[in-house]
């Protein structure tokens, strides 16, 4: 039966997106059949016949090195780099839930690892005209437990604990932290990273340093995070 984990962030441009592809790659290398999902994808570009390009997707593909196909990673594709219910609003194709779920659903038939990953942090409005659809209203219809990533440095306390007490005030289970950026010995960023686990209960299950291509951490005890 097949077991996901959902990936959300403190913001946008925190590095969900890479450390995703650090995390289906870890899962595929130890030989576990891995895939990665989204609802919704803005901010791609196009291909020369005018079709987009699931960037995102693209990116955990090639980085993980697996055959999963792009048509199943997400439904939902925006050119603009917006949240998607604005994007949606200006290029068309709404998102519905589901869609979402249905698509959700069909990967879940054909791997045993699903990682699912957010559009923006927690708060991101996926619709807003059509129905009013929050990020959260995703993961709950399809009962998912998160991690967060976040940014080692200045100003990760604040947005760490601010997106921790959200989601558990809105019934939303988190795992733990990954965070992203780090410079190994930093007073600062290990000063942080202590303060946030000390402030949301929650434990740092990885460390990520820019340029990595492995995620520092035991493969059961990844594995073991999905549900």
């Amino acid at each position: 039966m097949s077991k996901a984990l959902f990936i959300t962030g403190t913001g946008t441009d925190i590095g969900k997106t890479y450390v995703a592809g650090l995390i289906v790659k870890k899962l595929a290398d130890a030989g576990k059949n891995a895939a990665y999902y989204k609802a919704a994808m803005s901010g791609n570009d196009r291909r020369k016949d005018g079709t987009l390009i699931p960037g995102d997707a693209l990116f955990v593909k090639q980085t993980a090195h697996i055959n999963q196909p792009l048509d199943e990673m997400c439904p939902y594709i925006y050119e603009n780099a917006y949240s998607p219910h604005l994007a949606s609003r200006i290029e068309g194709h709404p998102v519905e839930m589901n869609v979402v779920r249905d698509g959700y659903e069909k990967v879940c038939s054909k791997y045993d690892y699903v990682t699912m990953e957010g559009s923006g942090g927690i708060l991101c409005p996926i619709c807003f005209d059509e129905a009013k659809i929050q990020l959260e209203d995703v993961i709950k219809e399809l009962g998912l437990s998160s991690i967060i990533i976040a940014d080692a440095g200045l100003g990760t306390i604040n947005s760490v604990v601010l997106t921790t007490e959200y989601m558990k005030s809105h019934g939303l289970p988190v795992k733990g932290i990954i965070f992203n950026n780090y410079h190994p010995g930093n007073v600062m960023e290990d000063d942080n990273i202590f303060m946030c686990e000390y402030m949301t209960g929650l434990p740092t299950l990885a460390k990520v340093k820019k340029g990595d291509t492995e995620l520092e951490i035991d493969v059961n005890v990844l594995s073991g995070l999905y549900e």
